[in-house]
């Protein structure tokens, strides 16, 4: 089961980045062109929403159930001095909850705006900033805590 949701969750990662990073090159564009909002806009920003929300679902399941998470969390002073211990308990859920509810805070921002070039902007600010906080969140295989997991 573990095995099977890591990789699982490996994949929604790469399916949520490519819908985030085209809804922000797509915001950037709208907003700086002063285009109209579209319902292709729209769809965009509901679909990255909604991957970004089954990504943390299923990394909550993960953190419930992996064997690293379970070891920290059975000694947490113990966990905190470990760095690869502390960013698996602590750290990457931390800053996944964050960044998540930065771009639902965004999405609603958005919807509440009057103007097609503010729904741009507010969906351009913070989907980048839930964007940059996953990128630096996410245990890469070339970073120490990534090392052994591979790209997928």
């Amino acid at each position: 089961m573990y095995t099977g949701l890591l990789h699982t969750h490996s994949l929604v990662r790469w399916l949520m980045l490519i819908l985030l990073i085209m809804s922000v090159f797509r915001a950037y564009n709208g907003w700086k062109s002063r285009r109209t909002f579209t319902p292709g806009d729209k769809k965009l920003v509901l679909f990255t929403l909604i991957f970004s929300h089954v990504q943390l679902l299923i990394g909550f399941v993960l953190y419930m159930v992996s064997p690293i998470v379970q070891s920290a969390l059975a000694d947490m002073g113990s966990a905190m001095k470990d760095k690869m211990l502390r960013f698996w308990a602590v750290e990457h859920i931390a800053v996944m909850i964050l960044s998540i509810l930065i771009i639902t805070v965004g999405n609603a921002m958005a919807k509440r705006a009057t103007s097609d070039g503010e729904k741009f902007k507010k969906i351009f600010i913070y989907f980048t900033i839930g964007l940059v906080l996953i990128l630096i969140s996410i245990p890469w295989p070339f970073l120490q805590t990534g090392a052994g997991r591979g790209w997928f």
